[in-house]
Parts: structure tokens; sequence; C-alpha cells
């Protein structure tokens, strides 16, 4: 987050802080998790834009050089081998702005979010 702002309480706003480049990104990936997970809803959580479908799907955030994208423990170790090329934290992957941002990668993850998420909440017998 761009330091010395006041919290942003929507990802229009969140993402408005940011320079019109990186504005780009983080708006490309909002685009992709609607594509893969139409019926999600936005907020703000942990200070960052998420997304929730029956629970937390996926985070993302900016950064003054990456974009943090956080698909919780369970997404990140689905897709560990494809990961392991970005420097990881607990439960995000840096992909660094002067890099191709794996949009691909990240669609598959939200799907992969969407159907573990579905699944549970099945279990639990939400639907």
């Amino acid at each position: 987050m761009i330091p010395n702002q006041e919290a942003p309480q929507t990802i229009d706003a969140y993402i408005a802080a940011f320079p019109d480049d990186v504005q780009t990104i983080l708006q490309h990936i909002r685009r992709t998790i609607h594509e893969i997970a139409p019926e999600a809803t936005e907020a703000i959580a942990y200070g960052m834009p998420t997304f929730r479908l029956h629970g937390n799907l996926v985070h993302f955030a900016g950064f003054k050089n990456h974009i943090g994208f956080y698909p919780v423990p369970s997404g990140m170790a689905a897709f560990q081998e494809e990961l392991s090329a970005y420097k990881q934290g607990k439960g995000s992957a840096r992909f660094p702005l002067d890099k191709p941002i794996p949009y691909d990668l990240i669609q598959r993850i939200v799907r992969f979010r969407v159907e573990e998420n579905r699944a549970a909440a099945a279990a639990k017998g939400k639907h």
C-alpha cells in the first residue's frame, strides 16, 4: 500500500492511489478474477482488495516493486511448482513489476480456489 494514505474503503479507491502503470495491472488482475468468479463479491480486507465467494477467495495488493497475490495456503500449495519462480511470503507470491504479470497463472489459481470454496460450501450444506 502507498504510505501516508488513508486506508481505502473500496477497490476502486485502492487502485486509484497507485501510478497509472500499476493501476493498469491491478485492474487487469481484478478483471481476470471477475472473469473466473463473476459471482464473487469485492471488499477491502487486511487493507487490500479481496474477493469473496463462500469465504475469502483471493487477495491482491500493489507495492513499489511488485504485486502481491494471496490465494491462501491451499492455492499456494496447489501451484507450488509454477509459483517457485517468484519470491514468496506466507501465503503469497510476489510478481515483480519489471517482468510480465502471469495473468494465466492467476486465472488458473482463481479457478482452483473457486472450485475449492464451492466444494467446502457444498460439504457444509451451503449452495
